[in-house]
């Protein structure tokens, strides 16, 4: 793995978007940092040696096209502090790449991990995903290609998931809180990538009230062992902190030395701030945790209010249920590349899926087609057609494709060229086309109705 600059100092920064919210008391609001802000500098964190602060910074709008297909265009889904969050993660990343730190971590809000690729509108208080940009930012300006997320929110990360559903060099490892149980209702071990990317997701369920010990054992006998066998070059920890058992909006059982036990272990690269919503009694002492473990300052008498220990032993029966997650996701995992070899056999092909996606924060219903070109010499590119509707209204139709980092010409040249003939030959059906060219570095959006082409 890239291990830059390791014995050197853990990076943070700061971004509370103190003019961004979704309402005055919603869950996800600026408090969630500023009371861990007051922590950090109350305990004298800040000021110990390990300590690096930097500064946030704006993404650009090509950052975001790398990534997302916005509808109907970046600056209707991103506001300035979404550009904030998602540059403060860029931020965390080049100084690591340029071996400033050994490691950090963006405190960042608003969220990102359940923006999906394509973006009508907020879903679960995201609408950019933050660290979907910052891996493809890594990729195009340092040429990384293997990369790990580690998605440690107590909601499974849809988002993300959906984005690298299938890139076989990013192994995506999401544990959440069943999805029987909680939103967004997905996040099954069935959920293993696309035909071309089989076993690069790993979904691990977990049941609810799971405690460190739960946890803890998943990650030496899962995620761990994984993480060894793929040898990213780079892990970052998507760091949700919503499986504390103080949450408001789950049912998990975790400490905050659960959680610098977790980034101990993991050793993560760069982690990001998702979830978490127990803004006083949960967020301040996590955080700290997880800084000081990233740091390597003893956190054993890391203290928080109203957990004893004695009380959060682990079930019985729920350790078989973990038992068993652990030995079929293993199984998976290590079945890979004979599961796209399998795919591979029907080349030339088109493989699609069908999904209806639920925006909850901003009530936007998709329908959405997405269909595979599968190919024997890379992963192929992607088309997506997407409909959405609000309420009485219609919605916009777009027509979306996207050519991804490792595609081989005849894919590159094939995505391009349907491209053009959609937008030629597009009779009213759609409102807005796309193509997303990763190789090229290249976003370009064809507005049907004006018949004008915006190229990023």
């Amino acid at each position: 793995m890239n291990r830059k600059n390791d014995n050197g100092q853990t990076g943070l920064v700061f971004f509370p978007a103190f003019d961004w919210a979704i309402s005055p008391t919603h869950p996800e609001r600026e408090e969630r940092l500023l009371y861990t802000r007051d922590q950090l500098f109350e305990e004298g964190i800040m000021d110990l040696p390990q300590i690096l602060q930097l500064e946030p910074r704006l993404c650009s709008l090509k950052d975001i096209a790398r990534v997302h297909f916005c509808v109907p265009n970046i600056e209707a889904q991103a506001t300035e502090a979404h550009l904030i969050a998602a540059g403060s993660a860029i931020a965390i990343a080049d100084s690591l790449m340029q071996g400033e730190i050994k490691n950090g971590f963006a405190l960042v809000r608003p969220p990102g991990h359940h923006a999906m690729r394509v973006a009508h509108g907020n879903r679960g208080f995201c609408n950019i995903n933050n660290e979907a940009i910052m891996i493809e930012y890594l990729r195009k300006k340092y040429g990384l290609k293997r990369m790990a997320i580690v998605d440690t929110d107590v909601h499974h990360g849809d988002g993300t998931q959906d984005i690298f559903w299938h890139d076989p060099d990013i192994l995506f490892i999401s544990f959440h809180q069943d999805g029987r149980t909680l939103y967004p209702g997905t996040g099954f071990m069935n959920e293993a990538g696309g035909p071309l990317a089989l076993g690069t997701t790993i979904n691990i369920p977990l049941p609810p009230g799971t405690t460190d010990e739960g946890i803890l054992f998943v990650l030496d006998e899962l995620v761990l062992p994984i993480l060894k066998e793929f040898q990213p070059e780079l892990i970052i920890n998507s760091a949700g902190q919503d499986n504390h058992f103080t949450d408001p909006l789950a049912n998990m059982s975790f400490s905050a030395r659960g959680y610098a036990t977790l980034n101990e272990k993991l050793r993560p690269d760069i982690c990001v701030l998702e979830g978490g919503y127990s803004v006083e009694t949960a967020l301040p002492y996590v955080n700290m945790g997880i800084i000081m473990a990233m740091a390597g300052i003893d956190y054993s008498n890391l203290y928080e209010p109203n957990y004893k220990q004695e009380n959060f032993k682990e079930n019985p029966k729920r350790m078989k249920i973990l038992e068993e997650i652990v030995k079929q996701q293993y199984e998976l995992f290590s079945r890979r590349e004979e599961l796209q070899d399998v795919s591979r056999k029907k080349a030339g092909s088109f493989m699609e899926r069908q999904r209806h996606i639920y925006y909850d924060t901003d009530g936007i219903t998709e329908v959405q087609q997405e269909k595979l070109k599968v190919c024997n010499r890379c992963p192929g590119f992607i088309t997506i057609y997407s409909h959405a509707s609000h309420g009485w209204s219609k919605g916009e139709r777009v027509f979306c494709i996207s050519i991804p980092n490792q595609a081989c010409f005849r894919c590159q040249e094939e995505g391009r060229t349907l491209y053009e003939k959609m937008c030629k030959e597009n009779e009213g059906e759609f409102q807005y086309i796309y193509l997303q060219d990763r190789v090229e570095d290249t976003h370009r959006q064809y507005d049907c109705r004006k018949q004008w082409e915006r190229v990023l």
